[in-house]
């Protein structure tokens, strides 16, 4: 089993930066990929970036050249650095990981709150 905390959203305003992190505890070795999710009022939840082990990353479009995510493996933690921030990024952003072997699955965090006003 895999968990996963996420922590740094917040109400900002458009155009700075922010920061998400996304700590993955219990069997945290066998992930094979994380990526961060968001979900907009009235909307489907959406890709916004993942990192696949190995060292590829995909983002979403609208995110391109503004999100960047990382991995720090030695903390279990993923990042997601959200800079240019726009009113449609508003958004609860969740954290997920895929496990591979022994931790077969598909986890989720509980999200955060991005709310960036005009």
């Amino acid at each position: 089993q895999v968990q996963l905390v996420e922590s740094g959203g917040g109400l900002v305003q458009a155009g700075v930066s922010l920061r998400l992190s996304c700590a993955a505890s219990g069997d945290s070795k066998c992930i094979a990929s994380m990526g961060w999710y968001r979900q907009a009022p009235g909307k489907e939840r959406e890709l916004v970036a993942r990192d696949i082990s190995g060292g590829s990353t995909n983002y979403a479009d609208s995110v391109k050249g503004r999100f960047t995510i990382s991995r720090d493996t030695a903390k279990n933690t993923l990042y997601l650095q959200m800079n240019s921030l726009k009113t449609e990024d508003t958004a609860v952003y969740y954290c997920n990981a895929e496990g591979g072997g022994a931790c077969y699955g598909d986890y989720w965090g509980q999200g955060t709150q991005v709310t960036v006003s005009s």
